[in-house]
């Protein structure tokens, strides 16, 4: 059973999600621990399998899909992303009571928080971000400042975000990207209020 929280960070590719994930699994080191998803995509340069994400081919990810290992599972620009069950029911990293970090896409946060309802040991304990971009402009610069990929598959992201943005009112909470010293400060305070409430509730 998870005792702990599982905080959800979502939001268009390059509005800084991993920046601020980073963050909080340093700063709160030994009390959170990262899920690691799954995925088919190739590993980008400094990535390492199984702290990053656990890089599959599509034939063995399809392979635990069809054997229901998922809480949830999408395919997102060309490739397949997923959670697996054991990563959250068994306890993330060994360690029981402590809090869960996932930084996955929109689609899969709402799988997630259904899923969660339908699972007594997880119910209660998902809470959602929606990282909001303060401009399609910004965002477009910031995924052209990251050097890995072409003009074609930042029109796909861009496209994609827009679909994206127009659902953030079903997270629980929507951060408008701004500095990156207050949006961290704002994270980590709904944070550390998302745990302690859950604290009071067991």
């Amino acid at each position: 059973m998870v005792e702990g929280i599982v905080f959800v960070i979502s939001g268009p590719a390059g509005v800084g999600k991993t920046t601020l994930c980073d963050r909080l699994l340093k700063e709160f080191d030994g009390t959170v621990s990262r899920v690691v998803t799954a995925t088919t995509r190739k590993p980008r340069v400094g990535e390492t399998p199984g702290n990053d994400y656990h890089f599959m081919s599509e034939e063995e990810f399809l392979s635990k899909v069809d054997e229901g290992a998922f809480i949830e599972h999408e395919r997102v620009h060309g490739n397949l992303y997923g959670t697996l069950k054991q990563s959250i029911l068994s306890g993330a990293g060994g360690r029981a009571g402590n809090d869960y970090l996932l930084n996955i896409d929109v689609n899969g946060a709402f799988s997630l928080k259904k899923f969660s309802e339908e699972h007594e040991a997880l119910r209660g304990s998902v809470f959602s971000v929606f990282i909001l971009p303060r401009s399609l402009e910004q965002l477009r610069a910031r995924l052209e400042g990251r050097g890995t990929d072409d003009e074609d598959e930042i029109d796909r992201r861009l496209a994609t975000a827009v679909a994206e943005i127009e659902k953030k009112d079903q997270f629980d909470l929507v951060l408008e990207s701004g500095e990156r010293e207050e949006d961290y400060r704002r994270l980590k305070k709904y944070f550390a209020q998302c745990s302690e409430f859950n604290q009071s509730e067991t």
